[in-house]
């Protein structure tokens, strides 16, 4: 018996480092050649997001508005969804005419509202924040995440400090890729997220409190349905 099981084992080894020597080297390849296929540049997107609290200093939609539609401008319609407050009437009552693209989110125990503005398998952009406020756990990510504060204040901190970091309006707070802190979002707090590396590999932490805790099965299947046409949207024209 032991025998006729050695050359199978030695078989499947062989199959295995077969297998990770055509892995590896591919992911090397990949995480060198990602950036590539990356439409949004974290300076120019800076740039536009002072530029937008500058025109609109009293106003988060119709900062929202100057920014999406200079994205839609530059990229197209393929690459970027309609602004969420598309209007006069919109931005002056702060209510989107499209209540069906706007998502609950809860990931990491915190909870609050995103509009998707771009989704591939390598970016994603999204407006996000909460009227109410929240805290939670940032989640360990396979992509680096630019946080741009348009409106209010976000805390963070990471396990190993007694002092917290403070992000006011008009600040980015970089979570760099692997990195993982404690957040808090105060009442009134929005902002424009970017995020840039393996988008997939971010989806388990956000779609997990939907089985775990909220169990609210209609809005994951909407988040599904909108994240996954604007990634095939993209992938047809040209953008991985």
């Amino acid at each position: 018996m032991t025998a006729s099981t050695s050359p199978s084992l030695l078989m499947r080894a062989a199959y295995l480092i077969g297998f990770l020597a055509i892995l590896l080297p591919t992911w090397q390849w990949l995480e060198g050649y990602k950036s590539n296929f990356y439409i949004f540049n974290p300076t120019d997107m800076h740039t536009l997001f002072q530029e937008a609290l500058t025109l609109h200093p009293n106003s988060t939609a119709a900062t929202v508005n100057h920014i999406v539609t200079s994205l839609r401008e530059k990229h197209g319609s393929n690459h970027i969804t309609a602004s969420p407050f598309p209007d006069t009437s919109s931005i002056n009552s702060g209510i989107s005419p499209y209540p069906s693209e706007w998502l609950f989110n809860n990931a990491g125990g915190a909870m609050g509202s995103m509009y998707l503005i771009h989704a591939s398998i390598t970016e994603y952009l999204i407006i996000f924040g909460t009227p109410l406020g929240t805290e939670g756990h940032t989640g360990r990510h396979t992509a680096d995440d630019y946080f741009h504060i348009l409106e209010g204040e976000q805390w963070a901190a990471p396990a190993h400090t007694l002092t917290m970091e403070r992000y006011p309006k008009g600040s980015v707070h970089h979570l760099r890729r692997g990195d993982v802190k404690q957040y808090k979002m105060h009442r009134g707090c929005w902002a424009l997220e970017l995020a840039q590396g393996w988008i997939p590999g971010m989806l388990p932490f956000g779609f997990a409190d939907s089985f775990t805790s909220t169990l609210d099965l209609n809005t994951l299947w909407r988040t599904v349905v909108i994240t996954g046409r604007e990634m095939m949207r993209n992938l047809m024209h040209g953008k991985i």
